[in-house]
């Protein structure tokens, strides 16, 4: 390998397995912490650190050793990881393309309906049980009246999907506030909204079993996806660069290094069948616009037919 492409490769690849050992670290601290919303997420952290350190490492030899073995093998292995890159995107653009908050009179927040968003998000009753239980542990709620101090404040406030959501009832239901966290139950409401009888102002309680809940949840999930579809863009397009400039490089190693008598014939012919899953790949990447643009306008036409 070229000494430009594999001095790029090797530092790539060596900043990479710093990166991966530090969120294998990160994920050892959260499997010790004391909060089990914390720890559920643990064995995804370290798993994802540990293939990050393991692709790195193979880069990083391959490159470092100019082991065209390793080298290849890190090429199917991010070949691999760019093509679940590609298809969890899409699905992020699909899933996240429905929902938006409604404007509340006379207050500066939104609020937001279940029924606007993908069922995809919040159809699992077990995983929502266990996140509901770590919402009341966060106590967001009842810091609500601790950061606005009158009414007046509070219905200036910016709050957050989940804030608007599940630490007050919907504002349909009439109910009027006397803080930021309590509200006076003792009016009749003048909604049908069954959100409105599942409200309480127990701390435990709030509106954490209402939809608008689950639809300020998957607001927050709406925002948080599309933020990490964007970085996947971004992180797909370095990938691409790195890989075709190892198969160019590799491709022209091999061209100047070896003769159909070669020892290793066999193995590197294998490696240059490669290249046209490279090709298949790159089809794909061009292709993969037109797709988000085409199930895009299949959705909003199947919105306009409800």
């Amino acid at each position: 390998m070229g000494s430009t492409s594999g001095f790029v490769i090797r530092w790539i690849n060596f900043f990479t397995m710093i990166l991966a050992l530090l969120v294998v670290g990160f994920g050892f601290w959260m499997s010790t912490h004391n909060d089990e919303c914390r720890r559920s997420l643990t064995i995804p952290v370290i798993a994802l650190g540990g293939v990050i350190f393991l692709i790195s490492l193979v880069g990083f030899l391959g490159a470092w050793k100019n082991i065209s073995c390793l080298l290849w093998t890190y090429l199917i292995m991010l070949f691999v990881v760019l093509v679940a890159i590609m298809v969890f995107t899409v699905l992020a653009f699909i899933i996240t393309n429905t929902g938006t908050g409604h404007v509340v009179p006379g207050a500066r927040y939104k609020e937001y309906r279940l029924q606007d968003y993908s069922s995809w998000f919040l159809n699992d009753t077990e995983k929502w049980t266990h996140l509901r239980s770590c919402l009341v542990k966060s106590d967001d709620c009842n810091n609500l009246s601790k950061r606005y101090k009158t009414l007046k404040q509070y219905k200036l406030a910016e709050l957050t999907p989940m804030e608007s959501g599940c630490c007050c009832p919907p504002a349909e239901c009439g109910y009027p506030a006397l803080n930021a966290s309590y509200f006076d139950l003792s009016y009749h409401p003048v909604s049908t909204n069954i959100d409105c009888k599942l409200y309480k102002n127990a701390r435990s309680v709030k509106c954490y079993d209402c939809d608008s809940c689950k639809a300020g949840v998957a607001q927050y999930m709406k925002t948080e996806w599309r933020v990490v579809a964007i970085f996947n863009v971004i992180l797909f397009v370095i990938l691409v660069s790195v890989e075709l400039n190892t198969i160019t490089d590799s491709t022209a190693s091999f061209r100047l290094a070896h003769t159909p008598s070669s020892q290793n014939e066999t193995f590197h012919l294998c490696c240059a069948y490669l290249l046209p899953f490279d090709f298949i790949f790159y089809l794909c990447y061009c292709g993969y616009w037109l797709v988000v643009r085409v199930l895009r306008r299949l959705l909003r036409a199947a919105e306009r037919w409800r």
